[in-house]
């Protein structure tokens, strides 16, 4: 997995390529969201666009992400999921909670922070 992030104003893009699959690549996620958090930016995408899978300790740390965030008064969207990470959170439910912060186009992802 390769992260690179980039921004938009205050928004935090971290650009997400290759899959999100249990092993030492998680923390890459996982520092690249907190080091956003302790720097004081609170607004943060995570773009997928290039995830092609995930799997359960994947969609545990985006979780994880997504709660560190909230914890801080931020707020973490979610931008271009494939098919299957989405089937993925149907299946666990969690889509309930991505419901409103999933987006396919990166202009209104950031818009949606205003």
């Amino acid at each position: 997995m390769n992260i690179k992030k980039e921004s938009k104003g205050d928004v935090t893009i971290i650009n997400v390529s290759g899959k999100i699959v249990v092993g030492e690549d998680l923390d890459k996620l996982r520092n690249a969201v907190l080091e956003e958090l302790e720097s004081g930016k609170k607004n943060i995408i995570l773009n997928l666009a290039e995830v092609p899978y995930i799997d359960s300790t994947g969609l545990g740390e985006i979780i994880r992400s997504y709660i560190s965030v909230n914890k801080k008064n931020g707020s973490m969207k979610l931008l271009k999921i494939s098919e299957k990470i989405r089937d993925l959170l149907v299946i666990s439910k969690l889509i309930t909670t991505f419901q409103k912060d999933i987006f396919d186009n990166l202009d209104e992802a950031v818009a949606s922070f205003k």
